[in-house]
């Protein structure tokens, strides 16, 4: 099995590691990750600047691991996919990302973005991302089993092409895993602070908070999962028409104009 790993941590932070390790029990596993961190990118792509390319080694010097990408994590799909990849992959996997990705902040994330990339190319694509408390020592290596395990079973059940998942990890150090929910995401919003200050020019600038809360986390939905201690399963598309607002709308009477 040939894998694509992104993220949108940077192609040096401890999560891609430990799931690239844990992602070579599978298959190939080729590295197409940012140069430097990129989170809350979301799904922006680079436009007025080149894409810089560089060869990424394990610390031997020898062994190839993939390339970093002076760019977005959806650039780095977009051209692991295009030009990068000798092969097109079998899987593409985009984590093990610092910080859970439930509820709205699919909309934010870089990771979740990079495996949009992906399914829009038509591949099966698993956004993993590990939630955490303030000041934790993060068990890369344990999260990075914990998804390797979701996404074989993902993989056992075959999924059709183009699929998109994603897939949270409770904080480990709460204590054990309970178990696995696939269950939808929670759609309330999140709680946001800004930290107001004023520079030695008296200019006025502000700071955003770390903290970001729902305070509000529906039952059933991932985030309240994730607090109860369960690895969550997502099921995402990318179609964001309100079909059943269009077949509502299709049936109204439109006034045509003459443009006048």
């Amino acid at each position: 099995m040939r894998i694509l790993l992104a993220n949108d941590d940077g192609i040096y932070a401890p999560g891609i590691r430990a799931l690239r390790k844990e992602l070579q029990k599978l298959g190939d596993v080729t590295v197409v990750a940012p140069a430097t961190e990129q989170s809350a990118a979301g799904h922006s792509v680079t436009l007025l600047t080149p894409l810089l390319v560089t060869e990424v080694y394990e610390d031997d010097g020898k062994t190839f691991i993939g390339w970093a990408v002076e760019g977005r994590p959806a650039d780095c799909v977009k051209l692991a996919l295009l030009e990068l990849l000798p092969e097109p992959p079998d899987l593409v996997v985009s984590g093990l990302n610092a910080g859970s990705n439930a509820g709205i902040n699919v909309l934010y994330s870089g990771t979740v973005a990079a495996a949009v990339e992906a399914s829009f190319y038509h591949f099966t694509a698993i956004a993993c991302s590990l939630e955490y408390t303030k000041n934790a020592q993060l068990d890369w290596p344990t999260a990075a089993a914990h998804a390797r395990r979701v996404v074989e079973q993902i993989l056992t059940h075959k999924p059709p092409r183009g699929s998109l998942f994603n897939v949270n990890i409770p904080p480990l150090e709460r204590g054990p895993i309970r178990g696995v929910q696939v269950i939808p995401q929670n759609v309330s919003v999140y709680e946001e602070k800004f930290d107001r200050r004023v520079n030695p020019r008296g200019r006025t600038y502000f700071w955003s908070s770390p903290e970001f809360l729902c305070r509000e986390p529906h039952p059933d939905t991932d985030v309240s999962a994730l607090a109860e201690g369960f690895i969550t399963v997502t099921p995402l598309q990318f179609d964001l028409t309100n079909h059943e607002r269009l077949r509502e709308m299709q049936s109204w009477q439109w006034p045509v104009t003459s443009g006048q």
